[in-house]
C-alpha cells in the first residue's frame, strides 16, 4: 500500500502538505459565518471545525447535528463525546428548519449522535426534522447521515418514509478493524442497513471510510466490493486525524496518489460517485450526490 508511515503511535508534528489547508475566505464564507455566530447555529462544519466548511458553504451546502451532542457510545474514531445524553428537544426540527432558512442552504446533510438510549432510538425525531426542513424550505435538497438503529427495520422505515434525497451510513472502517474502531457497531449490520434502505425504496445510499487506521489496500477493496453488492451509490473515502490524545492513533498517512487509485476503483466498481482524498469527509461536495 502506497502509503507513509509512522513509527510513533503519535502522529510527528507538522502534517503532511496535502493535509494543510487554508483558511476558508470567500463573500459567502463570511456571510454565512457571520449569521451562525449572530443566531447561535449549531453546525458541525463549525464545531467539527471542518477543513471544507469554506468550500461547502460557498456552494450552500451545511452539515447539521441533532439529538444533542452526547452519545451514546465510544467510538475510537470520535471526538464527540460518550456519556448520558440529555433529554430529547422536541423543538430541535424547528430550529434546525429555521436555521437552513436563515442560511439560504441549498442542501443540508443532518446527521446524529447514536441514541440507544431512547426506544426508538431517534428515529421519530429523525423523521421530524425532515419534515420541518421540507415545510421551512420546500427547494432544499436533503441528505440524512444515520446511525444503524441497531439495524431495526422499524426505525430505519421512518426514513424511508420521509424520502430524504440521499441516505447515508457510514462503515467508517475495513471489517477486520471494526470492533476497535468502532465498539459498539458491527460491520455485517451496518452492510444490511445500507441494503435495505436501497431494498425498500431509497432513491440514493451513500456510505465512506476512513484511511489510516491500520487497514491494508486489499481490506479496503473488499470493503467497497461490499458496498457495492449492498448497491451503494456513493462513497467518500479520507484521511483518518487523531481528534485528541486518547482517540486511536493515526497509523499511517496515506499518501495522494494512493486516494486517486482507490478513486479510479471505486468507478470501475459502478459507483455514481467516488470522493477519494485526504481531506474528504462524509458531507464533501454532498450536493453533487444527489445528481
Amino acid at each position: 500500500m502506497s502509503t507513509e508511515t509512522i513509527d510513533s503511535v503519535i502522529p510527528p508534528k507538522g502534517k503532511p502538505k496535502w493535509l494543510r489547508v487554508k483558511l476558508p475566505t470567500g463573500k459567502k464564507y463570511t456571510q454565512l459565518r457571520g449569521l451562525v455566530d449572530k443566531y447561535s447555529l449549531n453546525t458541525i462544519c463549525t464545531s467539527g471545525s471542518c477543513p471544507n466548511m469554506g468550500e461547502c458553504w460557498g456552494e450552500g451546502t451545511a452539515t447539521f447535528m441533532i439529538l444533542g451532542n452526547i452519545c451514546t457510545r465510544s467510538c475510537g474514531f470520535c471526538g464527540v463525546k460518550t456519556g448520558r445524553p440529555e433529554d430529547v428537544d422536541w423543538e430541535e426540527p424547528e430550529k434546525v428548519a429555521r436555521s437552513i432558512k436563515i442560511m439560504g442552504i441549498k442542501h443540508a446533510v443532518i446527521t446524529s449522535v447514536d441514541r440507544d438510549d431512547l426506544k426508538d432510538m431517534g428515529s421519530i425525531i429523525w423523521a421530524e426534522t425532515v419534515k420541518a426542513i421540507r415545510r421551512m424550505n420546500p427547494t432544499t435538497t436533503l441528505e440524512t447521515l444515520i446511525p444503524d438503529f441497531q439495524g431495526i427495520e422499524t426505525h430505519l422505515d421512518r426514513i424511508l418514509a420521509v424520502n430524504p434525497e440521499v441516505i447515508s451510513h457510514n462503515m467508517e472502517t475495513v471489517k477486520r478493524l471494526t470492533r476497535e474502531v468502532r465498539i459498539q457497531a458491527k460491520y455485517e449490520r451496518s452492510l444490511g442497513v445500507l441494503s435495505y434502505l436501497k431494498k425498500n425504496g431509497a432513491h440514493r445510499t451513500k456510505s465512506g471510510i476512513m484511511l489510516g487506521l491500520g487497514e491494508k489496500e486489499d481490506e479496503v477493496i473488499t470493503t467497497m466490493k461490499d458496498l457495492r453488492a449492498a448497491d451503494v451509490d456513493v462513497v467518500t473515502i479520507g484521511q483518518y486525524l487523531q481528534p485528541s490524545k486518547r482517540h486511536l492513533p493515526v497509523k499511517e498517512y496515506i499518501l495522494p496518489d494512493q486516494f486517486k487509485k482507490y478513486e479510479e476503483i471505486g468507478l470501475e466498481l459502478g459507483f455514481r460517485h467516488v470522493e477519494s482524498g485526504a481531506l474528504v469527509r462524509s458531507s464533501y461536495k454532498a450536493h453533487k450526490h444527489i445528481l
